[in-house]
């Protein structure tokens, strides 16, 4: 990640009071728990709009979307049985390709991962898959090429763990190499970082997505 990068990414985080994992780096607010602009004596004031467009976007910076990006995802989510569509939403975001790699370790955030993938270091269930918005199924195994375990992306990320590993996933070695097997569908409790999924609900309520 350059310089101006992760600049940028620490940005993001203390405008949003929150560490987002997926970016990278921890350590955004820890010198500076208040938002660009401001110093410690001084606290925001949210109006019930800015409080939910805060959840989307924490949301949205997190995974790395597009607006459309997400906006697609939550239609899928809406689709068939269950009225909980922001927990489904959160077991397709958590099942993306790109975030399986990072939850995994076997990536420094959730770019680095997609990185990984799109330069055809991953493999699911022994197939090269190139695409990070893929999401997996439950009972997929996500593991590297001989080359990807090689990788300086790879290696950071070993070296300098950001997350364990999360519970709906296991990992395990397979004839000597590092195997992820997606154990469960996650949830809303699966997002690694302070979210309230009520107030993103009502973001998008009254919005035709």
């Amino acid at each position: 990640m350059s310089k101006t990068g992760k600049v940028a990414r620490f940005r993001i985080q203390r405008r949003l009071g929150v560490e987002l994992p997926g970016l990278g780096k921890a350590g955004a607010l820890e010198r500076r728990p208040y938002p660009p602009g401001q110093n410690g004596n001084k606290r925001r004031k949210f109006s019930d709009y800015a409080l939910r467009l805060e959840e989307k976007q924490k949301i949205r910076q997190h995974y790395e979307l597009r607006e459309e990006q997400l906006r697609r995802f939550i239609r899928h989510a809406k689709t068939g049985k269950g009225t909980n569509w922001t927990a489904k939403l959160m077991g397709l975001l958590e099942r993306r390709l790109d975030n399986v790699v990072f939850r995994l370790g076997f990536a420094p955030s959730i770019r680095a991962a997609r990185q990984l993938a799109s330069h055809g270091h991953v493999r699911v269930n022994g197939k090269k898959v190139d695409i990070g918005s893929y999401v997996l199924e439950v009972g997929d195994q996500v593991t590297l090429s001989d080359k990807g375990f090689q990788n300086q992306i790879y290696l950071r990320a070993k070296q300098s763990p950001r997350l364990e590993v999360a519970d709906f996933l296991r990992k395990e070695e397979q004839n000597g190499k590092e195997v992820g097997i997606v154990q469960n569908v996650p949830s809303t409790e699966h997002v690694p970082f302070n979210f309230d999924a009520g107030l993103f609900t009502e973001y998008y309520a009254a919005r035709n997505v």
